[in-house]
Order: C-alpha cells, then sequence, then structure tokens
C-alpha cells in the first residue's frame, strides 16, 4: 500500500486524521467466500470529523469493505476497533447504536410513511416490545430537519424522487445516534443537483456533529471535492491512502482504471477535476469508467 498523507490545501476541510483517535479502526481486514479472496489485509481509520472516501472500480471491494467493519459480516479476518473497543466485543445492538449503515438506494415499495421509516432508526435503542417515547419523537423529528425532509414526513416512501429517498435514508442513520456513518454508493442513480445536494449534507454533518464517516464513491471528481482523505481499493487491497490530490494521481489512475488522466484545478470553483487523455497500455474493463471526469 502507498501512503500518500499530507496537510489538505483547499476547501477548508480538516482531515483531522489522528490514528490515536480513531473512532473505528480497520487492521488487516480479510473476507473470503467459498474460494474467493474479497478483501486481503484492508487497513484504515475513521477519525471524528472526517469524511474518508473509498474509490476503486466495481468489485474493488469497497461495498464488502463497508459491511465488514460494520459488523453486517461475520467471519472476517483481522480486527476491526470500535471507540478503542474490538467490534467482536459489541453486541448487534451496540453495534448499531454507534454506527449507522446507508445503503444505496434500492426498491423501497412497501406503504411506509417517511416518518415511519426514520422512527426506525430508533430500534437499537428500544426493547422487543417498547413502543417509542416523546424523546424518541423529538429525535426523529430533529433527524428530519436537518436532512431537510420533515416537509415529506406523511408522504409514502415509494412515491419519493432518489434524491429525497436518499435524504430519508440519511435522516433514519441519524435518528440512531450514531458516531460513525457507513455509506455506499450515497449518490448511485441520482442527478448532479441532488448529487451535489446529498453530499453537502453529509459534509455538513460530519462537520458539525463530529461524527466519522467512511462513504464509497464511483465518481472521483466528487469524492475528490467532499472527502478529507481517499483510500483506493485495486482488487481487494489497498493500494493507496492519502488526500485526493495524492490518491488521484496520474501512475496510480493508469494502473486501476486503465486509462491516461491528467488532473487539474479547476480555474473557477478550485476543486480537482480529471481529464482524461486516452486509454493506458491495457484496454479498460467496462466496469473502471470513471464516473464524473470529463465534464
Amino acid at each position: 500500500m502507498i501512503k500518500l498523507n499530507s496537510a489538505r490545501p483547499k476547501n477548508g476541510h480538516s482531515n483531522g486524521h489522528s490514528s490515536d483517535a480513531a473512532l473505528l479502526r480497520a487492521d488487516a481486514i480479510t473476507v473470503r467466500r467459498d474460494e474467493n479472496t474479497l478483501l486481503q489485509s484492508v487497513s484504515f481509520s475513521v477519525a471524528a470529523g472526517e469524511l474518508v472516501g473509498l474509490v476503486g472500480p466495481n468489485g474493488a471491494g469497497k461495498s464488502t469493505l463497508l459491511k465488514a467493519i460494520g459488523g453486517l459480516w461475520t467471519d472476517v479476518g483481522g480486527e476491526v476497533t470500535l471507540l478503542g473497543q474490538p467490534l467482536r466485543r459489541y453486541s448487534t445492538r451496540q453495534i448499531a447504536r454507534i454506527v449507522a449503515h446507508v445503503p444505496q438506494i434500492t426498491a423501497l415499495d412497501f406503504a411506509f410513511t417517511v416518518e415511519q421509516i426514520v422512527m426506525m432508526g430508533r430500534s437499537p435503542h428500544l426493547g422487543r416490545f417498547e413502543i417509542e417515547t416523546g424523546r424518541d419523537r423529538e429525535i426523529v423529528q430533529f433527524a428530519l430537519e436537518r436532512t431537510d425532509t420533515a416537509h415529506l414526513s406523511a408522504r409514502l416512501i415509494n412515491t419519493l424522487s432518489g434524491g429525497e429517498r436518499q435524504r430519508v435514508l440519511i435522516a433514519r442513520a441519524l435518528a440512531q445516534q450514531p458516531r460513525v456513518l457507513l455509506l455506499d454508493e450515497p449518490t448511485a442513480n441520482l442527478d448532479v443537483q441532488h448529487q451535489l445536494g446529498v453530499l453537502d449534507l453529509l459534509r455538513r454533518l460530519v462537520a458539525q456533529d463530529r461524527l466519522g464517516a467512511a462513504v464509497a464513491v464511483h465518481d472521483l471528481e466528487m469524492a475528490a471535492r467532499y472527502c478529507d482523505r481517499l483510500v483506493m481499493l485495486h482488487h481487494g487491497t489497498v493500494l493507496a491512502e492519502g488526500t485526493p490530490e495524492a490518491v488521484l494521481a496520474p501512475d496510480l489512475l493508469a494502473e486501476v482504471y486503465c486509462v491516461d488522466v491528467q488532473p487539474y484545478h479547476d480555474p473557477i470553483t478550485g476543486f480537482l477535476r480529471l481529464a482524461i487523455t486516452g486509454s493506458a497500455d491495457a484496454a479498460p474493463h467496462p466496469s473502471h469508467a470513471l464516473a464524473g471526469t470529463g465534464r
């Protein structure tokens, strides 16, 4: 693995990364299913107030890593540490009080209202037959307001747009009152306006609430714009880790995506952009497209 850490020069994001202050740490995480190795000795950490982007082609292991570090998968090699304690010492309910998962947008065809969906985030804090209290309803209302979805509370979830649904899923996660957010492609299949809206929201939550967040991002330019630090996965291993400017370097992008790329800072916004100038030596796999580049 190449570690490429340096001070982040733009956007006012403080990377705030300190291995000693990590809310969540993954050490040598290895996942095997049948005869396939999905992750091999993956290590990284997430600190309070830090947004870490997991990047890499389809099949690189991003979703698998999020499931492994969040306790959704058992039979995982290596060690996950949560708030300084091994993850294996926590019960499932205890993990859910600290770590919240936001999945990719999926079909939500059941007739629950937005408020009911967000109230589901209170489940880790309630007993099996316990009914939500006024305090639970206050927390849900606050989560709706933070995500600008309070006006949707009476709407059925299957009547919302993709961007609205994703904000509702984030509200449900916030209702858990977590310390760590794990998000799997939260902007997948959203138009540019809703991508910006979701990532702006995530950036604010991390900064204001001092949450730690790890997010799988397909769009490399979006990852560079919003994340403090990137972890590049390739064939189930960490190829590089560091600031977006360091990780999204031409040699690394050529190795992973099989294209020649020229990074540059947009003269208007100052954000890092990636101009594809041609194919590298090997023809890229169809799944290796650099989403968001060349716009």
